[in-house]
């Protein structure tokens, strides 16, 4: 397709997109977004909601997740490098509570499409890093839930030995514990889609 290219992840539905870049020695130009290239990709969301934050070298920020009708995400490094990291929290997915880790930064231009069903963090690998993301609801803190980062159960490999995490994502619970309220269900692709 032209625009973008997906690179393989092994959790359903995650979607790794290296969009086309343009470069010459005065810098580069690049589409972080075209509706009719990301719906192509399979990307269909009407976008409501543009977030950006900065974080410094070794800050963990996450695993977050919304209930409700959930909220899938489009997630770039726009500034520095980031560990993201998606897991699936989908009931009677083959994947369920497994992790895929990727690195996103201002050099590869990747985003990670995250879809509803996933809890979402990053780690921040660089000095500083600011990570813009896309979202499909709008945020509210009561719909919004939280894992612990360091949940033995999902053992996610964070790439820093002193994560600087918030007090919030301290006192998240563990997978064990919310996976009965977990309100995300698996829908396998028919054959031939």
């Amino acid at each position: 397709m032209a625009g973008v290219e997906l690179l393989p992840t092994r959790i359903p539905g995650l979607l790794l997109i290296a969009p086309r870049v343009f470069g010459d020695d005065r810098g580069f130009f690049l589409e972080s977004f075209r509706t009719e290239r990301m719906a192509e990709a399979g990307v269909v969301h009407d976008w409501v909601q543009d977030n950006h934050s900065r974080s410094a070298r070794g800050v963990v920020r996450g695993l977050h997740y919304s209930v409700g009708a959930g909220q899938a995400k489009l997630v770039r490094a726009a500034r520095g490098e980031v560990f993201d990291v998606a897991v699936d929290l989908r009931r009677g997915s083959p994947t369920f509570g497994e992790w895929e880790g990727v690195i996103l930064s201002d050099e590869n231009h990747h985003q990670l499409y995250i879809p509803v069903g996933f809890a979402h963090g990053f780690c921040v690998t660089s000095e500083i890093a600011d990570v813009a993301y896309k979202c499909s609801s709008y945020y509210d803190g009561a719909l919004e839930k939280e894992i612990a980062f360091n949940d033995p159960t999902i053992a996610i490999e964070w790439p820093t030995e002193e994560p600087i995490v918030s007090a919030r994502d301290l006192e998240a619970p563990r997978l064990p514990d919310v996976v009965d309220d977990l309100p995300f269900s698996f829908d396998a692709p028919v054959s031939g889609e």
